[in-house]
């Protein structure tokens, strides 16, 4: 299958390298085409200016080609996976803006076509989706407030995926206080998941 992976940490060292690294290893294994993003290595600009608002809607191509190889890379895509920390309940800004920026109208939806309507989907190519994550909260803190990061990506981009395209999550809780061990059986887990994912 044809996979783009997404990784966002600042820090290369970090247990979310070693995630992304874990990723890699087992989706090339596993005979996956790969291809990666790595959205602060590459020094992406989050920032969705003025002008890109200006022409969100009236020259969605203008806005696409300021950040034409991630649409190509997205558009290429079988499936996707993405790889980030969770801070302040949800995805960091570097993330967040990637999204903004790069899932533009014409790429990843369509606008609703009347009030109370929603958006129709545009990434029919996606049929493949895995998050992982870590997170400082336990796992019952984040149900009491809706975890919204899992929410953003398992429920609101869904409908802009093929019909019937399987999901999957895995989130390492309590990240401030697990122990080596719990960070070698995540690990563990995502070796698994990933190395049984469909082709």
């Amino acid at each position: 299958m044809k996979l783009l992976l997404v990784f966002c940490h600042p820090d290369p060292d970090s247990y979310g390298a070693a995630l992304r690294d874990t990723a890699v290893q087992t989706l090339q294994a596993a005979g996956h085409d790969l291809r990666q993003i790595d959205l602060y290595a590459e020094g992406f600009d989050p920032v969705f200016t003025r002008a890109e608002k200006q022409t969100y809607l009236t020259d969605t191509a203008r806005n696409i080609e300021g950040v034409a190889a991630h649409v190509e890379a997205l558009r290429w895509a079988e499936g996707w996976v993405v790889i980030y920390p969770t801070w302040f309940y949800g995805a960091p800004a570097m993330l967040k803006g990637w999204l903004e920026r790069v899932w533009l109208p014409g790429v990843s939806f369509r606008i609703a076509t009347a009030k109370q309507r929603t958006i129709g989907g545009e990434l029919g190519n996606i049929r493949l989706f895995v998050g992982i994550t870590t997170s400082g909260s336990p796992w019952w803190w984040l149900k009491v407030i809706g975890d919204p990061g899992r929410s953003l990506f398992m429920k609101g981009l869904r409908p802009l995926y093929a019909k019937g395209c399987r999901m999957k999550w895995l989130q390492l809780f309590n990240m401030n206080h697990v122990t080596a061990q719990d960070r070698d059986r995540f690990l563990a887990r995502l070796r698994q998941t990933l190395g049984s994912l469909p082709k």
